[in-house]
Order: structure tokens, then C-alpha cells, then sequence
């Protein structure tokens, strides 16, 4: 399962590595990929073109309901994007994955 948000693309490498820590840390993912997008959306009426980082989680359907939780309450933006989706993935891969158990968010 891959759980994907976007977060503002002024925040630095640092402070977005700490955001992230928090998920591996409590094991509600067990790789996160990130990279920097330009977005062009809609926002109160405005269109809006921005740089934000793209950060796409590897999880477990089981973990999937806390980490998005995690991310909403964690998040900076007023409305964020938290999509996701079912993956398929190579039966090495998914076993990693799979073994993450994620602990309560304290």
C-alpha cells in the first residue's frame, strides 16, 4: 500500500526528514520516498502553482488507517492531500514491508 501527501516545498531537508522519522519510528511505514514537484491547483478561487515535496509511504493495509491519522495530525497544510492506493510488489519486497508493527502514536 503506498499512502502519498504533499508537504510545502519551502520546508528544508532537515525539518522534512524529522516529519517523516516520526512514521518509521512508529512503525506505520516502512519506507518513504520523497522528492520535489511542482503542484498547479485550486485554492479559494485562486489558481496556485508551488514547489512541495512529494512524500509517498510504503505501509500495510492494517497500518494505513493510523498513519493517515498520524499524517492529518501531524500536518501543516489546512486541507492536505492524503491519497492512496493498493500496490503490487515483489514477494521479497512485501514481506519487508508487511513487517512492520505499528505502535500507538504517543
Amino acid at each position: 500500500m503506498i499512502v502519498q501527501t504533499t508537504l510545502p516545498g519551502e520546508m528544508n531537508e532537515a525539518d522534512l526528514g524529522q516529519w517523516c522519522q516520526v512514521f518509521i519510528d512508529l512503525d506505520l511505514a516502512a519506507c518513504i520516498s520523497i522528492t520535489k514537484v511542482r503542484s498547479i491547483f485550486s485554492w479559494e478561487r485562486e489558481v496556485a502553482s508551488e514547489y512541495e515535496w512529494k512524500v509517498q509511504l510504503k505501509t500495510t493495509m492494517e497500518a494505513k488507517d493510523s498513519l493517515v491519522s498520524k499524517i492529518e495530525s501531524d500536518h501543516p497544510y489546512d486541507v492536505p492531500e492524503i491519497i492512496w492506493w493498493p500496490t503490487e510488489a515483489s514477494h521479497g519486497y512485501s514481506e519487508w514491508v508487511n513487517k512492520i508493527q505499528p505502535r500507538n502514536p504517543s
